[in-house]
């Protein structure tokens, strides 16, 4: 008896040009870059130019995606795009996308989960792909947190940065096994009360404005490896699978401290980690992809290894996924 399940088919990335370093920064806000190292593990990320959007990164980090799985965007037929910074409040980013890319049917929608976007949009294709109803999908992370920052706070204009990337999945017929290629297990998870701890202070329906990102850094650190190691320790128990059987840990680049502290709770050793958090700093939903792009393109993840993601974001939500690359 066959399985249905999402398998990637490529993976593609887009960053802005505009590089903002440590250095730079500390001539605006009180800050160093020996402070801003020391607890994030940040040296540079990037910044989107004016005109330049979430949507039109979006759809560069899409092409890429298509021209790395060889696959026509004319083959797509659900994109799912996560995002905490859209183009519009209506309609979705992924609609952009879509007509960008000249695709007149299927479903593209937006999904909303801040840094635990990716692998939410991921849980969603991967359920609506295994229902038969679609055939290929983009999965897409793009975000502009630079628009959401109040560039006077020094506490959270050092952490975020903008980009995007993206997976091309595609439903495949496999055995069932251990061994099989593609999405094995998701698991999510939320819990509103912690609302206050991360959270932007504007919106259509509040206040009528875009509003700043606001941010209780130490109340976030103390639940993050708490959080992400019980996700993850139900993925493993869902799957059978163990830390032992993981060839790379892909988690949101948030800290460098909370991948470390993740990292060494699961059991993980520093050189199965991807990080990318140096150079990108935070791009929230567009953290994984960046950093599976960035993995693939160098050759570290290579076809059959077992990866596992992992998130948390502001709400709070938090996520773990297992592939098959």
């Amino acid at each position: 008896m066959t399985v249905r399940r999402s398998v990637v088919l490529g993976c593609g990335s887009y960053l802005p040009n505009r590089v903002l370093t440590n250095a730079e920064l500390a001539g605006k806000v009180d800050t160093s870059d020996e402070w801003i190292v020391q607890r994030t593990g940040i040296h540079e990320r990037r910044i989107a130019a004016p005109g330049e959007t979430t949507g039109s990164m979006a759809t560069q980090a899409a092409r890429s995606a298509l021209a790395h799985a060889h696959i026509d965007a004319q083959a797509i037929d659900l994109i799912v795009l996560a995002t905490s910074t859209p183009d519009n409040t209506f309609p979705a980013t992924a609609v952009a996308v879509q007509a960008d890319l000249g695709i007149t049917h299927g479903a593209a929608f937006d999904v909303q989960a801040v840094c635990s976007g990716f692998v939410y949009a991921l849980a969603t294709a991967d359920a609506l792909l295994k229902t038969g109803a679609f055939s290929r999908a983009l999965v897409i992370g793009s975000e502009t947190f630079s628009r959401l920052l109040d560039w006077t706070d020094r506490a959270t204009c050092v952490l975020f940065g903008d980009g995007a990337g993206a997976v091309v999945l595609e439903a495949q017929e496999l055995p069932g096994k251990r061994e099989d290629r593609g999405v094995l297990t998701v698991r999510l998870r939320s819990d509103g009360r912690h609302k206050s701890k991360l959270y932007v202070d504007g919106g259509p329906s509040s206040t009528g404005t875009v509003g700043h990102l606001r941010m209780e850094g130490r109340e976030v650190f103390r639940h993050a490896v708490a959080m992400i190691t019980d996700v993850v320790d139900d993925a493993f128990k869902a799957t059978g699978m163990t830390v032992a059987d993981i060839d790379w840990f892909v988690p949101h680049q948030a800290n460098k401290r909370i991948i470390d502290g993740s990292a060494h709770k699961l059991g993980i050793p520093p050189n199965k980690i991807v990080v990318t958090v140096d150079r990108h700093g935070n791009t929230s939903a567009a953290s994984i992809p960046l950093a599976l792009a960035d993995a693939v393109a160098d050759r570290r993840i290579k076809r059959g290894d077992l990866l596992l993601l992992e998130a948390m974001g502001g709400g709070f939500t938090w996520a773990a996924a297992l592939l098959r690359w």
